[in-house]
């Protein structure tokens, strides 16, 4: 059905850039082979409502016009459909095949190579090869979540999304709606900011933490997107990173090594195991659970008792 989609929309671009008068409905059904098999005026009309808006949203610019007798008609002319020589450097070049092969291991791989495509079409220097420029680099933005898509799209749509999210002390996901902002990827894990309708207030949520699927909404925002969504600021600031405290912690030897990364001062204790200073800020509890029994907090009180109650709350699971 795709590739039957894709067909009928090129045929009719192809028919509407074609013409140099304005083609009729009726003219056009009859000039698309798959409008010739709609089973009813009505199924056509909904047909070409909805091509039309989507060839619209690709970019194709359609006029619509009246002609004397009061005859609806379309076209598209070339004038207003061709873009402008585009000229690149090799340096530019070489910055957006960077950029492209940042994506070259995730969902957006296609669409990027697609672009370069375009972009050579278009009058990208023979002699630059985008993706050897700068070979040295190999940057990667994985993303594995199966929520990532719908998220993004939806973020470009400004649809409201439902999906159901676990938290990190939670045994049980529920149900959250929100209106997504932005997507952004920290230390190799994707977040979504966006206004939690049911808690009226911003939010960011880890995409490996969504369950099931992203339903998208047919609604409008009521929250204002702000110009600036710090997603990474946020979550920083859950990780420890602003934090103007410290805690002590047993870390066993050889194991946990972004936290000995972090670590302001550390000390053998023998047997295995290793004593660590580390910054303590909001969202530290969450960060230590995830190396079980590898950690053992120490002080202040309140971060072990809360990593305690996270520790239960996944072994009731």
């Amino acid at each position: 059905m795709a590739i039957a989609k894709a067909e009928r929309l090129m045929n009719l671009a192809l028919c509407l850039l074609g013409t140099r008068r304005p083609l009729s409905k009726r003219e056009l059904r009859e000039s698309v082979e798959a409008y010739l098999e709609a089973g009813s005026d009505d199924s056509f009309n909904r047909m070409f409502e909805r091509d039309k808006d989507d060839l619209r949203e690709l970019g194709l610019v359609i006029e619509t016009v009246e002609s004397l007798d009061g005859e609806i008609g379309y076209l598209a002319r070339r004038d207003s459909n061709r873009l402008p020589a585009i000229t690149l450097d090799a340096e530019e070049a070489a910055a957006l095949g960077l950029a492209a092969k940042v994506w070259q291991q995730a969902r957006l791989a296609g669409a990027a190579s697609g672009a370069l495509q375009k972009l050579r079409a278009a009058g990208l220097p023979e002699d630059v090869d985008p993706y050897e420029a700068h070979g040295a680099l190999e940057p990667r933005i994985p993303v594995h979540e199966a929520a990532f898509e719908p998220l993004m799209l939806a973020c470009r749509d400004r649809r409201p999304v439902l999906f159901d999210y676990r938290k990190a002390n939670a045994a049980q996901p529920e149900p959250r709606l929100v209106e997504p902002w932005a997507l952004e990827c920290w230390r190799g894990h994707w977040y979504l900011a966006g206004f939690d309708r049911d808690r009226g207030a911003e939010r960011v949520f880890r995409l490996s933490r969504i369950t099931g699927k992203v339903r998208s909404r047919a609604a409008r925002f009521t929250a204002p997107v702000p110009d600036v969504v710090t997603v990474r600021e946020t979550v920083a600031s859950w990780a420890g990173e602003t934090a103007d405290r410290s805690a002590l912690i047993r870390l066993r030897t050889g194991a946990g090594y972004p936290l000995r990364a972090k670590a302001t001062g550390v000390r053998e204790l023998g047997d295995g195991w290793d004593e660590l200073e580390i910054p303590y800020g909001h969202g530290l509890d969450a960060w230590l659970v995830e190396f079980g029994p590898d950690v053992v907090v120490l002080e202040p009180a309140e971060l072990r008792a809360d990593v305690v109650d996270r520790l239960r709350a996944v072994a009731k699971g």
